[in-house]
């Protein structure tokens, strides 16, 4: 969550990954500027769905749109049926929602087998269908999704990257993946630029601030609060597949007033 890297930020902690509103918050703009005007958000009454939730809100309200109907799920229930005849119900123009892991294929196919999907357009952060292309089946296709990575990237260094990935491991890489992928590259250019020297903290510290990749998932850097700035990518499930529609937003850098490093 945004906390570590905001208001409890340290010079000795960096974020590799992304926090909950960076992933969001670019799907409150594409949510608007495909025509939706009134939307529903759903998502567990957790930190990290709520932090979820709170960055799709903040870039569709400021856009113009209206949130009619926040639903809050107990976490980690899975049962979704009452919600989704609330959601019929209420016949937004699109659903946003955060769930992840095996709550995320629970909800995609009972939202797909409630017969909801092709009236109201199904948005999400990219960790609903992340890791879970497989299990979700037909029930996916369409679904739209916004995250910092996506397999089918076009570029030099993604190709390569998923080319080693299948041969080592047999299986296509995610986003979880190419965290690890991206941390041991930015700490083997740190260490590069300090000699492999790790008794001065400070200079370590100020190398693996300076690092500057580009990654699988494109150009990666850290903001001040050593957080990851990096592009959004629009992605839709066709074909089982994570394709690429459009950078939501390039090199979008998270909030982190808070942070008084």
């Amino acid at each position: 969550m945004g906390a570590a890297t905001n208001e409890l930020c340290m010079p000795n902690v960096f974020r590799t990954s992304h926090n909950m509103w960076q992933d969001s918050y670019p799907m409150g703009k594409v949510a608007y500027e495909r025509g939706y005007r009134e939307i529903v958000t759903i998502t567990w009454d957790y930190a990290g769905g709520k932090e979820d939730v709170e960055g799709f809100e903040d870039a569709f309200t400021e856009a113009g749109g209206e949130i009619i109907e926040q639903i809050l799920v107990p976490f980690p229930s899975t049962e979704f049926q009452s919600y989704l005849t609330q959601i019929a119900s209420l016949s937004p123009d699109a659903v946003y929602t955060f769930f992840a892991g095996g709550g995320g294929v629970s909800f995609v196919r009972d939202y797909a087998a409630a017969g909801l999907k092709e009236n109201i357009p199904l948005l999400g952060s990219g960790f609903m269908t992340e890791g879970n292309l497989t299990a979700l089946g037909d029930a996916g296709e369409g679904v739209l999704t916004t995250l910092h990575y996506a397999e089918t990237l076009v570029s030099e260094k993604n190709q390569s990257f998923v080319s080693a990935y299948q041969e080592a491991y047999g299986d296509m890489p995610d986003a979880y993946a190419v965290h690890g992928y991206d941390t041991g590259a930015m700490l083997i250019q740190a260490l590069d630029a300090v000699e492999g020297n790790t008794t001065d903290r400070e200079a370590l510290i100020a190398a693996l601030a300076a690092v500057e990749l580009q990654s699988p998932r494109g150009p990666l850097r850290f903001s001040k609060s050593h957080h990851p700035i990096q592009n959004i990518y629009l992605r839709e499930i066709r074909n089982g597949r994570h394709e690429v529609l459009s950078v939501a937003h390039e090199l979008l850098e998270s909030p982190d007033a808070d942070c008084q490093m």
